[in-house]
């Protein structure tokens, strides 16, 4: 089958989340004062990722997610504080930062090359994406960015596809592939909106979930060769 239009997510896929949330958090614990800043780091990371499920599940809401993550965090240290307060000044530190995977400018670059129209589709917050997108310098690559706070939607909901192809020119779901590192989110997002996905899958993990990718691929240049023979 012949693509045109490449929908990536970003986090995880292109920009080095794990890299950027560390940095991030430093900062805003070395702000609060606390001390042993690692111990929070442990606790924060897992507990965090899980509110993003339960964000997917529809379980909670996104205002719920980031006035109540770092609160949390502190409560379960016996301390007390503004969550609001707490996540703007965490957005603030995470918005500056843009580091990205090794050799994602290059495949950027090949798929261009290559005449495809790429779109970034990705879960978040419309000042952290757009400002680390900014400071990645992956944001000239693509055609036009979605954010699931902008469309008012959020992978894996088919609507959040139906609202990108209303944006973009000559759209159709037969020449548009979903490519991300997330089953719950890409993967099962592109299965909800009848698009063929690809799984980024460099860490080699198990699909323990009812997502079904239409490819897999664990590099990015295992991802030009897959479409290389599509």
């Amino acid at each position: 089958m012949t693509y045109k239009f490449l929908l990536f997510d970003l986090d995880h896929t292109l920009l080095d989340f794990d890299a950027a949330e560390d940095v991030a958090l430093t900062q805003l614990l070395k702000e609060e004062g606390v001390a042993d800043i690692q111990s929070y780091k442990d606790y924060y990371v897992p507990m965090n990722k899980s509110l993003w499920k339960d964000l997917e599940e529809k379980k909670i809401t996104k205002q719920e997610l980031v006035n109540t993550r770092f609160s949390k965090m502190f409560s379960h240290f016996g301390i007390e504080k503004d969550g609001v307060y707490l996540a703007e000044r965490y957005q603030f530190y995470l918005a500056q930062q843009g580091q990205v995977f090794y050799g994602a400018m290059e495949l950027l670059d090949s798929l261009i090359d290559r005449g495809y129209e790429l779109y970034a589709a990705t879960n978040g917050i419309t000042t952290i994406q757009t400002g680390r997108l900014a400071q990645s310098g992956l944001a000239p690559y693509f055609n036009q960015v979605f954010i699931s706070e902008q469309l008012q939607t959020q992978k894996p909901d088919a609507l959040f596809y139906k609202k990108i192809g209303q944006q973009i020119a000559g759209f159709s779901k037969e020449k548009t592939l979903m490519i991300g590192d997330s089953l719950t989110a890409d993967i099962q997002g592109g299965n909800n909106a009848g698009i063929d996905t690809i799984w980024y899958n460099p860490h080699h993990l198990k699909n323990k979930s009812l997502a079904q990718p239409t490819y897999e691929i664990d590099s990015y240049q295992a991802l030009l060769d897959c479409l290389g023979f599509l």
